[in-house]
């Protein structure tokens, strides 16, 4: 594989426009810490949605899913497709009440929805624990997808002859010393610009980075014969093209490859629980992370709703397929490779020209980008507003505080840089982190409509997990789905004893909150009977059946795309017929939204 000029200069276009692009918007961020993080609140919602999508599209990502499709087939993406019904939560219960919280950052919805003392320990934990460590490790993750990236692009890299360095103890490989220069470019245009700046780059990141996984996935079909091809060698291979798992168990277990198999304590754990309960970057029950700052920077109400519906129906119908596609071509092209997340960039070394070469590279780049920004623009936001303004220099002004971010942002870069030279393997981390934080989920759903839940709620079912998890993985190694299912169990039982046994926020706070945000719903009536004047939300039935529309309209959307793939006419008909009849539903339903809510 040669890179040539051609290459060069459209990779260097990209760049040029991401800096030019900041430099354009630095003006709109430097006004307040509200204008860095969150654009002053003036996202239109095909901007916000649109990054949340980008965010969610690492370099790691179309790698992670050509694994999954050589271990399982296509059907094996429910091992994240089944986010989609958290997802769907945050849509309509979630996302209108984020903005109107009027918020910064998640963190800081500790100090309006709690009180005393656990409330202010447990804003400045969670910006310590998730903004600087558990989003390091999300950001080492990242890391290690490009430089393996780049080991197979550019397997002779150098840097003037050196084939790597030592720094107290650290290795950096010269592969690892690109990826440090290319974290550089990041934080030098999201510390310009804050939120505006990587928002709008996340839409032209993101655009770019869909055209070229579009135009990979119609090489790889052209290169193994079409569809029909690809069908018939993979199923002289014993494979099926099956959407859905099965159950496994004695004689009904299906001989065939390309379908994941699952236990009864599986499907349970990864259909039943795991999206609700336990915390993950960008898939949050309730929402949180980036994925808020995105719905609390939305114009109002209205956009916020609709930029998180556009982030699941981009995130699950429309995005995944094209990597499906390369991941089932890269099947017949590399069948011995052990790699095979790796077979996806040798697909784009061997089978792009030149000019198409360096837009797929640019792509990466683009993909790779798009995530490292959000990530760094939002643990900058924890450590300075829920750390750095409350607890280590109160009352600076304005100004002050956005320098301090744009200096958190370079620092946050660096020391995910550092995080990344100690890990080699990191492909257990996320089963690790819902794991550790299997209960929470609960918490964080039930703490905007229950009044009774509490600062020590949180903390408690944050902490919970780490008493036996060591004893379940260690002493028993028990499958990930088990300890899932054990976790969630326990965490809830504590944190449900630790609510009833301390105290309730104090009523100014419950008060105050209920006035900001107004809920409504049965678990605020200790608190809403005093309040006449506050009009809570009602119309939650109508809600819970614009949830199960959309599910079913993104669900079959996503199947029906795959089906005219496939060529099945038929079925596709009827399953974009079910999507057109929920959407409908959908919108009808979002129309009467004003009758029963004050969304503006």
């Amino acid at each position: 594989m040669n890179v040539h000029v051609v290459d060069w200069v459209i990779i260097a276009v990209f760049l040029l426009s991401s800096i030019a692009i900041s430099i354009y918007l630095s003006r709109r961020a430097a006004g307040s810490t509200t204008d860095f993080f969150l654009s002053g609140r003036k996202l239109p919602w095909y901007i916000a949605g649109t990054s949340m999508v980008a965010t969610t599209f690492a370099a790691d990502t179309p790698l992670a899913v050509t694994e999954l499709v050589a271990q399982s087939g296509i059907s094996g993406n429910w091992l994240w497709w089944n986010m989609l019904f958290g997802g769907m939560l945050t849509v309509f219960f979630y996302a209108r009440l984020w903005r109107r919280s009027e918020i910064l950052t998640d963190a800081e919805f500790v100090s309006i929805r709690y009180s005393g003392r656990p409330a202010r320990f447990l804003r400045g934990f969670r910006a310590v624990y998730i903004g600087l460590f558990m989003n390091s490790v999300v950001m080492a993750w990242v890391n290690l997808a490009m430089v393996k990236v780049l080991e197979v692009m550019f397997p002779g890299l150098r840097f003037f002859g050196i084939e790597g360095i030592e720094i107290l103890g650290m290795e950096f490989s010269p592969h690892l010393l690109a990826v440090g220069g290319m974290l550089l470019f990041v934080a030098l245009y999201s510390a310009i610009s804050g939120l505006w700046g990587v928002t709008v780059t996340d839409t032209v990141q993101f655009v770019i980075a869909m055209a070229g996984s579009i135009i990979l996935a119609v090489a790889a079909l052209d290169r193994v014969g079409g569809i029909g091809g690809l069908q018939e060698q993979l199923s002289e291979m014993d494979w099926v093209f099956e959407f859905f798992p099965v159950i496994e168990g004695g004689e009904q277990t299906p001989a065939a490859t390309g379908m994941l198999k699952m236990t009864v304590v599986a499907l349970v754990a990864y259909l039943g629980v795991q999206w609700w309960a336990s915390w993950y970057p960008g898939a949050e029950p309730g929402g949180g992370g980036y994925v808020a700052q995105r719905m609390m920077s939305a114009k109002d109400e209205k956009h916020s709703l609709f930029a998180t519906l556009w982030f699941q129906i981009a995130h699950y119908a429309i995005r995944p397929w094209p990597w499906i596609i390369v991941a089932l071509a890269a099947l017949v092209m590399y069948p011995g490779e052990a790699d095979k997340g790796a077979t996806y960039v040798m697909a784009i070394r061997d089978l792009m020209p030149t000019g198409l070469l360096g837009l797929l590279l640019a792509a990466f780049f683009a993909a790779y980008m798009s995530t490292m920004s959000s990530q760094t623009v939002w643990g900058a936001s924890y450590i300075v507003n829920d750390l750095f303004r409350p607890f280590l220099k109160p009352g600076a002004g304005e100004r002050y505080y956005v320098a301090v971010s744009r200096i958190t942002t370079v620092v946050l870069m660096l020391f995910s840089l550092i995080v990344t030279t100690q890990f080699s393997l990191i492909s257990d981390a996320w089963r690790f982190i819902l794991a550790c934080s299997g209960g929470i989920g609960l918490v964080l759903l039930l703490r905007w409509f229950w009044w009774r839940v509490n600062a020590w709620s949180e903390i408690s079912a944050m902490i919970a997990p780490y008493a036996i998890y060591p004893l379940l993985v260690l002493r028993y190694e028990l499958p990930y789905e088990t300890i899932l299912l054990i976790i969630v169990g326990w965490s809830t039982v504590v944190w449900l004893t630790v609510t009833w046994l301390t105290k309730p926020s104090d009523r100014n706070t419950l008060e105050s909150f209920y006035r900001r945000v107004h809920p409504g719903g049965a678990g605020w009536r200790r608190i809403s009977a005093s309040m006449p004047d506050v009009r809570g939300d009602t119309g939650y039935a109508r809600l819970f059946v614009n949830y199960i529309c959309g599910c079913l309209m993104v669900m079959f959307a996503l199947f029906g795309t795959g089906k005219l793939i496939f060529g099945e006419y038929l079925q596709m008909a009827a399953y974009f017929a079910i999507a057109g009849v929920a959407a409908f539903v959908v919108v009808y339903n979002l129309s009467l939204t004003d009758r029963d809510s004050p969304v503006k």
